[in-house]
């Protein structure tokens, strides 16, 4: 039998779909519990058939699954998944999406155009889950596109972990490629206790993936600057806001982002950059044809099994960050 049960009879069971299998033996590890044995697999015309091989009745199920390529095939397998642990019977669903698919359709920009990332929202709610868990959202006012609990997850210190040794404060800057993330490089910033500077950039709105940067605000000659993001997808944006930081001056620069998503052509703009050093985190699955020698890949497996532990046991996620939510 899978999972295990507390004191009182509660019982934790722990889901995976196929789009990042390594990522999800990590996180059982973690847990000491196993995956739940369930079959999965394609029809001939690829509709996905989900059942699973053990009674879930009355659990505490929290399933996970990657939304990496082809995305929307994963998404709708874990909607399936979640839709056949309703049906039987589970008593709560937690649905830990480490990617959360479409969040950068968040707004409406122009007219005519969708808010997916609510729809996302909406389909999980309606497929059954009680709450959500995410690494990391595009924006923070994701979570509010949900009706019930929401756990958002920040990478933060684990890259911090991994960086912390290797800068000097009084040499550093952390950069935001963008005024939108500038809270965020502010928190880096109390925790490293470096200055922080931001890119001043403007996307073409008709052309997906182009971005023009335009200044660099704060102090970056002679520095050694960090550029934080919460994904990586074609490179063009994090290279051309690296190319900026090297134009003001700065002597070196390391990217940290959390989601690797890296679509084509992203691994060759970053080997062919100046960057020193790309750290990235595993919530989605980075196959060897895209890795590459100044690539880092931190594990954020132990960071999600502590937060599942704390969901399970009624502690507080939140306590995780030191406070910081």
């Amino acid at each position: 039998m899978s999972g295990k049960k507390t004191a009182g009879e509660r019982n934790l069971m722990f889901f995976s779909g196929r789009a990042h299998p390594e990522l999800a033996d990590e996180v059982a590890a973690n847990l000491a519990v196993e995956i739940t044995p369930t079959a999965l697999r394609d029809f001939a015309n690829g509709e996905i058939y989900v059942r699973y091989l053990e009674s879930v009745r009355g659990c505490d199920a929290f399933v996970m699954q990657s939304h990496t390529a082809p995305i929307n095939k994963w998404i709708m397998e874990q909607l399936i998944m979640v839709d056949a642990l309703k049906r039987a019977s589970a008593k709560r669903i937690t649905v830990i999406m480490p990617f959360f698919g479409y969040a950068r359709q968040d707004k409406k920009g122009r007219g005519r155009e969708p808010i997916t990332a609510r729809l996302m929202a909406d389909m999980f709610k309606q497929a059954g889950a009680d709450r959500l868990m995410s690494i990391d959202l595009h924006t923070s006012q994701i979570q509010g596109f949900f009706d019930g609990p929401v756990d958002h997850l920040f990478a933060m210190p684990v890259l911090i972990n991994y960086l912390r040794g290797k800068l000097d404060p009084a040499t550093t800057t952390i950069v935001s490629p963008d005024t939108g993330r500038v809270r965020l490089a502010e928190r880096w910033s109390d925790s490293l206790g470096t200055p922080v500077a931001f890119i001043h950039k403007r996307r073409d709105l008709d052309v997906a993936n182009q971005v023009k940067v335009h200044e660099v605000v704060g102090k970056v000659s002679g520095r050694t600057c960090v550029l934080i993001d919460d994904m990586i997808d074609t490179g063009g944006s994090i290279c051309k806001a690296a190319d900026a930081l090297y134009e003001h001056g700065a002597t070196d620069v390391i990217v940290a982002a959390t989601h690797a998503v890296f679509s084509d052509p992203a691994v060759d703009r970053l080997k062919n950059s100046r960057i020193s050093e790309v750290v990235v985190t595993n919530t989605l699955p980075i196959p060897e044809e895209k890795r590459f020698d100044s690539l880092t890949v931190m594990s954020i497996a132990p960071l999600i099994a502590r937060a599942i532990t704390e969901v399970f046991t009624d502690g507080s996620v939140t306590s995780l960050f030191e406070g910081d939510s």
